[in-house]
């Protein structure tokens, strides 16, 4: 394939032309919902400026956790562009927290999947100061958030802190997620910002890696590219159905919109969201 194959492939905002307003409606709904929530509380969890989280405290103790990444490539966004999804989740019954992270290509994606491990420690030190069930996270993300989403799940969390549980994280949900990364090094539009080699994005890709334990539902609109349904096939095939339990296509879908199911309590995805946290109706 040729390099404007895979741009055409994966360049989303050159294949969306709407794809101005739906920035500018998750601008105005994430402004909304942190106006509904003066009660969230921003913290680090480490050094970095980009180490900081937003928490949406639960309304009961002991409840379940839903920790969310944002997506734009590992080099774009920030965790209040979707601050939206959080409202409809606590209204359920969830914690729900927004973790930020350094961005490509100040820093590697690796260093990013690291950032993702120290704050989901930090979630499971903290989450039952504000509500949350430490016993109960479910990770979720959208595009590169998927990704970091989907490597958490198969995260050897004892090799990371021995006084963490091996299954920290129950369940994964991953939006229009990417799970093999060998594409993006030839995709001009990303290349130089990544900087992936043959080794890392073999190293970085989660379908590569061993079926972990755990739940992965993936969800990928059904108007995205050949590249990323691949790509939702790929992990459901690598990882089987006893992991990937659910792969939903919501018709009429692209890349971006896609996202909005998460935060619509009448939508498939929402309430696979509140499957994973043992919330479904």
């Amino acid at each position: 394939m040729t390099p404007a194959w895979y741009d055409a492939q994966y360049n989303n905002r050159a294949r969306i032309p709407g794809h101005p307003a739906i920035l500018a409606h998750w601008a105005q709904a994430s402004a909304d919902a942190l106006a509904r929530h003066p009660d969230m509380v921003e913290a680090c969890y480490g050094s970095h400026p980009r180490e900081r989280l937003d928490v949406f405290p639960a309304r009961a103790a002991g409840s379940p956790v839903f920790v969310y990444f944002h997506g734009g490539y590992w080099r774009a966004l920030d965790k209040r562009d979707q601050s939206f999804v959080a409202p409809p989740l606590v209204a359920a019954g969830a914690l729900v927290v927004l973790p930020d992270y350094a961005l490509c290509p100040a820093v590697r994606i690796e260093h990013i999947v690291l950032q993702t491990v120290q704050a989901l420690r930090w979630v499971h030190r903290h989450a039952a100061r504000w509500g949350g069930d430490p016993d109960r996270i479910v990770v979720a993300g959208h595009s590169a958030g998927g990704h970091l989403a989907t490597m958490l799940l198969a995260c050897r969390w004892q090799a990371v802190d021995a006084a963490l549980p091996a299954d920290l994280v129950k369940a994964a949900l991953s939006i229009s997620g990417l799970y093999e990364l060998e594409p993006l090094r030839h995709a001009p539009f990303l290349a130089g910002d990544l900087g992936l080699t043959a080794e890392s994005a073999l190293k970085l890709s989660p379908a590569a890696m061993p079926a972990p334990g755990g739940q992965l539902a993936t969800v990928v609109g059904g108007d995205e590219s050949e590249e990323f349904l691949r790509q939702a096939d790929l992990i459901a095939r690598a990882w089987g159905p006893q992991v990937v339990t659910a792969s939903e296509r919501p018709p009429g879908r692209n890349h971006m919109d896609v996202l909005h199911e998460l935060s619509d309590p009448l939508s498939r995805t929402h309430a696979l969201a509140l499957e994973l946290l043992g919330l479904g109706r």
